[in-house]
Parts: structure tokens; sequence; C-alpha cells
């Protein structure tokens, strides 16, 4: 066996050690919720590109040329040549790479079943067609037509990591942006580990040495050039962004580092061979800086790149590639062209490679995405793919998990399990400390709040029984029962008495009311009851007080609602108190108009008034209990400042809703939405 197959062999094992770096380096940038889905899929696209390039792929792009379109020969590969199966080998580590990178362009949100349909399509036609044109002629015979007419690309600048970029850029635009990463609410997406993403990178860093290196497909004096080239351009690559970094934002994030890096290798690629040192030196310090620019264009326009993919492969490859003709010793080159030949033909390749994966690329992926929908939905993606693809978690997704089942029920007594050797352990203790204090706290408020309502229960039976008897008493002698009391003056007394008396009553009373609703104790006593009677008896009940003040109240509604299942006296309670309310702040000669309606499964109850309204910023305090004229500017006069807090209570026991709008000058609608269990007919 000749040193050039050992070599190569040696080669493609270094290459094949780029798919773990492209694993570390697309998981660690992803967020840990989708790290383990991510490293998956670059285990699962090397699977499905082995199948099908070994089938058909590899005879498409080597076999013998048909028009210098695609192979026809070596189909279903199955040499014995020690030969051609190194070189086999040696171009399915390209295959493999080509469709790993798009892997990590679509991270977050592509199904899983659909990327195994993506690299099926880059494996079985994108990838080895294009390739075939650059490419063919070195094992069999006639070459693409790319290479008839000159185009170079030493190692896949353009034929693996151009394409692939092109690739990943149609499957993002088609895909749509990752959830919160865009738009003026975006949010900036912490990755999942720096540390293991910069490891990933110096390991595909290795790995190109094999890359470029096994790219003579013999080992002759020019290789220890090539593989200085590779990496001394992976560096200035990196230099390239660290001036970026400080002359944008006086920092360098680490991400660009990579990316600057990764840049640099791409940018070199096809150039490798023909290139001096300082040439290599040159170009990849611009490719680093290209690519950071193209990273901020494409954010700015919308397209998510979850880790800049197109820049780093497609941008670079293509810089790189006219490169050839820009750097490029023509010697070395060989193809007999000047020049200025030389990079228009470079230029035609690279737009050849253009239409072909970003054209072709953006068809087929219109079409899959009608068949197996390229992207997961909302649901899958917010709570991350490891989950919802695998049944896989994480330990910061179990401990959000336990966290947000504390905020659903509201049960803070049970602490979460400590994991001593978990990530998120010291989380999890400091977490379950605030739990203790948060608990005790919430023994001590209803505790109080038990205190409270105790008291203002045992106040108002105290109150009640004097209260009693000063309003029968006034009553009596404003009513004269015994005749006159001799004196006008006392009259006027025993008027102040009763009507004192009465509003004490009324507050007295609607503390009872707060308070045996807060400590648990109204029950609710459900019957079928006809929402529209209990607001004409209302307004029946407030006709003395609407002819007082010259109003107009009407109730309107459909006579042939279906009756709603709730308490009576809380039903009458609330449409008293709102229409109460309304004649209060409505002035003479105005309307009100109470309105029952159903809506689905809803009864709503509309008390409407034309009164002077109220500001927007009251709106929502509105409800306070104990609000006095002096906190709250709109309680009328003689009220209490309880009755909006207990209707919105006895509507909440009935798992209802309150809310008000209102407008200044125009008057208030206040809406009660109450949910009817009950779906039968009136007896």
């Amino acid at each position: 066996m000749s040193v050039d197959v050992i070599w190569l062999v040696f080669c493609a094992g270094l290459v094949f050690v780029m798919q773990p770096g492209f694993a570390c380096l697309e998981s660690g940038l992803a967020r840990s919720k989708n790290s383990i889905n991510v490293a998956t899929k670059n285990v699962a696209d090397f699977i499905v590109c082995t199948f099908f390039y070994l089938v058909i792929g590899f005879g498409l792009m080597f076999g013998d040329s048909q028009y210098g379109l695609f192979g026809g020969s070596l189909l279903f590969f199955n040499a014995q040549s020690a030969d051609l199966v190194a070189f086999f080998m040696f171009q399915l580590m390209f295959c493999g790479t080509a469709a790993t990178i798009i892997s990590g362009a679509v991270a977050e949100r592509m199904p899983f079943k659909a990327y195994l349909l993506v690299s099926a399509l880059v494996s079985l036609i994108i990838y080895p067609i294009f390739g075939h044109w650059a490419w063919a002629g070195v094992i069999a015979e006639g070459q693409g037509w790319l290479a008839e007419i000159g185009f170079v690309d030493f190692a896949g600048g353009t034929v693996v990591h151009s394409v692939a970029g092109w690739v990943s850029l149609a499957a993002v635009i088609i895909i749509g942006p990752r959830i919160g990463r865009m738009g003026p609410n975006r949010v900036a997406f912490r990755s999942h580990s720096l540390p293991m993403a910069t490891l990933g990178m110096f390991l595909i860093w290795f790995g190109w040495i094999g890359f470029n290196g096994g790219s003579l497909l013999t080992a002759d004096e020019r290789v220890p050039l090539i593989i200085l080239n590779t990496m001394v351009a992976g560096s200035m690559g990196g230099l390239g962004a660290i001036v970026v970094g400080y002359w944008r934002g006086g920092r360098v994030e680490v991400a660009d580092l990579i990316n600057g890096c990764l840049a640099g290798l791409v940018a070199i690629t096809p150039t490798a061979h023909c290139v001096g040192l300082a040439s290599a030196a040159l170009l990849s310090f611009i490719g680093g800086i290209l690519c950071l620019f193209a990273c901020e264009a494409i954010r700015k326009m919308g397209i998510d790149d979850a880790v800049n993919a197109f820049p780093v492969h497609g941008v670079s490859g293509v810089w790189g590639t006219l490169c050839v003709a820009i750097f490029g010793d023509l010697e070395l080159i060989g193809t007999g062209l000047g020049r200025l030949e030389q990079f228009g033909v470079q230029c035609v390749g690279v737009t050849a490679a253009i239409v072909w994966a970003f054209g072709l690329g953006y068809v087929l992926l219109r079409l899959a995405d009608r068949v197996v929908h390229l992207r997961v939905p909302e649901a899958w993606e917010r709570i991350g793919l490891n989950v919802s693809e695998h049944g896989e978690s994480t330990d910061q997704l179990d401990l959000l998990r336990r966290m947000d089942r504390h905020r659903r029920t509201g049960d803070f007594t049970r602490p979460i399990e400590v994991e001593a050797d978990s990530e998120v352990g010291d989380i999890a203790r400091q977490y379950n400390l605030v739990l203790e204090r948060l608990s005790a706290a919430k023994a001590e408020a209803e505790q109080a709040n038990a205190t409270k309502s105790r008291f203002l229960a045992s106040m108002s039976h105290e109150l009640r029984t004097p209260l009693n008897a000063i309003i029968g008493f006034s009553e009596m002698m404003t009513k004269k029962y015994f005749g006159d009391l001799g004196s006008a003056k006392y009259d006027d007394y025993a008027g102040e008495i009763y009507r004192s008396s009465t509003h004490l009553l009324d507050l007295v009373n609607e503390i009872l009311n707060i308070s045996t609703i807060e400590s648990g104790g109204y029950n609710l006593s459900k019957s079928l009851v006809d929402l529209k009677a209990i607001a004409r008896e209302s307004a029946r009940v407030a006709s003395q007080s609407v002819r007082e003040k010259s109003l107009k109240l009407v109730v309107i509604g459909d006579n042939d609602a279906p009756p709603l299942e709730a308490d009576p006296r809380a039903m009458r309670q609330i449409v008293l108190n709102l229409v109460s309310n309304a004649i209060r702040h409505t002035p003479s000669g105005g309307s009100i108009t109470v309105e029952v309606s159903i809506v689905g499964d809803l009864h709503i109850l509309y008390v409407r008034d034309t009164g002077e309204g109220i500001a927007p910023d009251w709106l929502p305090r509105l409800t306070d209990a104990f609000a006095t004229s002096a906190t709250n500017p709109y309680l009328a006069e003689g009220g209490v400042g309880l009755g909006l807090s207990i209707v919105k209570m006895l509507v909440e026991l009935h798992g209802g809703t309150l809310s008000i709008d209102s407008k200044l000058g125009e008057g208030t609608e206040v809406k009660v939405s109450i949910p009817n269990p009950w779906t039968g007919t009136m007896p």
C-alpha cells in the first residue's frame, strides 16, 4: 500500500474529527434546552449522508461525466481498490461536512425528521452534482463543465462550504427566525456553553489540517506549506475578528472570535495550494472581517442564522474562491488563463454555486415544507427540542418546571428536590430558602387576615344592636308616633340621628359582608335565576331615587335567554349595588341602561350611565375597599366605599369577572361576566 493511500486515509480521519467539532460548536452556541437536539442532528446527518453518498451521491459526483453535468457510473459504490476506497472515504467526510454545516444554521426550530430530509437532499442532489461540475475527472472519464472552463477550488471553499452556506441561507429564510429573536422586543439568546463551542472550533481547526492537507490526494513536498497556510489562516481570521470587535464596540465577543477563526479557514480552503504565506495571511484576515460584517448585515435583514453558518461558510467561501485569481500563483493554478480571465471564471463558479445551492435549495425546501413542515410547533420551540423531539431534559429545565408548578398551584409548601452534584443544585437550595421565607410570610399574612376578619365580624355584631335601637327610637321621634315633640329643633335632631344611624348601619353591613367573604364564610346557595328579572326587580326598588333625580332607567335583553345557575341573593346585591351606584353618579335628566346578554356560556350584565365619567388613572382603584371621598374623588356623597369591592368579590365567587370602562364627560359602563355551567331549560 502506497504512502499516498496511507496519507489520504489519515487525512480522512482528521476530517472526521470535524464532525465532533461541529457537534460541540453548534450545541455550545445553542441554548441549553436545545443542546441535545443539536448534537443528535450532527450524528444523524453523517449517518444519512453515508448511506445516500455511498449509494448514489459518490457516483453522481465522480462517475463518468454526462455532458459535464453529472456522473453516470460508480453508483452503489463497492470498489475493492485501496486507492479508490481511500478516495471515497476522504470524499465522504467532505459530504458529511457540507450537511452538518446546515444543522447549525437551522438549530432550535427545525424538526428532527425534516432535518434528515434536508441532509438527504444535500447528499443526494445538491452537493454531488455541483461537486461534479467542479471536481469530476479525478478518477473517471470527463470533466465537469466548470472544471473545463478553468474553475479552481482546491479543497472545497465553494464546493463544500459555500454550497452549504447558501443552502443554509435558503433554509433559515423559509423557516423564519426563532421566537423572540427578531423584532423590536428581541432578546439576546444565551449560549449553552461557550467553552464547549470554543473546543468545537479547535477540533474543526485540527480537522482542517486533513481537509486541506489531503486535498492534493498525494503526500509530497507541497503538503507542509498547505498545512502551514491553513494554520496561519485560522489565526489571521481570528485577528480580523479581534480588530473588528475593538473597532466596533471596544470588546471581543467569544462567538465573533470563533466565527473569525473559522472564516479564515474557509477563505484559505480554495487557495491553500497556490498562495504564499503572506497572501494566505492577508486574504484570511480580510475573510474574518467580511464574515463579521456579514453577520451584522443578515441580522439587520431579520435573518436568524443560529450559528452564523452563512457568513462563515457562504460569504467566506465566496471570498476565498475569488482569491484564487486575486492572490494565486498562476503557474501553480495551472489553468493557462490570465489573472483577469481566471477571475471571470471564478465569478462564474461562484454564481453557479449561488444559483444551484440557493436557488434549487430554496425550491426543494419549499416543496419539503409542504410535506414534513420544516418548523416545529410554537409550543415545542418554547419548551425546547431536547424534550419535544427526544424526551430528554436538563437539570435547568427540570428546575424551571418545578418552579413553574409552584407558580401555577400557589402551593409553596413542597420544596424542590436538590441534587447535590447537579449544575443547578446551588440555585435549587437558594430557591428553597426563599420558599421557606415566603411560606412563613404567607402564614403570618393569613393569620393576620383571619384576625382582622374576626375583629370586623365581632365589631359589626357589637355595633348592630345599639345602632338598631338608635334607628328605631329616632324613627319614632321623626314620625311622631306619640305626638308632637314640642319644638321643631327636636325634629331636626331626630332626622339627623336617623340619617347618620342608617349610614352607619350600611357601613357595618358592608364591612360584615366583606369580612364574611374574605374569611370564606359566604356560602353560595345556587339555583336557576333569571338575571333579567332580577334587573327589573332592582329597577323597581330604585324607582323612587330615579324619580327624584328625573332619570331614565331602562332594562333590556333577550326575554328567552336561558337561566343562570347562581346565588339569587348575591345576584340581587350585585345588580342593586351597580344600579344604585349609577344613580348616585348620574346627574338629573340623565339615563341608565341595564342590559343582560348571552355570549357563548357567559351571562353578561352591563350597567351604563350618562354620568360625568371617570379619569383613566382612577379606574384600577375603584374596587379598592374602604375608599373615602378624600382618597377617591369618584365616591359619591353618602357612599361608604365598599359597594364595588363587594360586587367584585361576589362576581369572583361565581368564577366571573368585573370590568369598568369610562370616558370623562360621556359616562361609565360596568361589565359583569359570569360563566353559566347549566345548559338545560327553565323549569
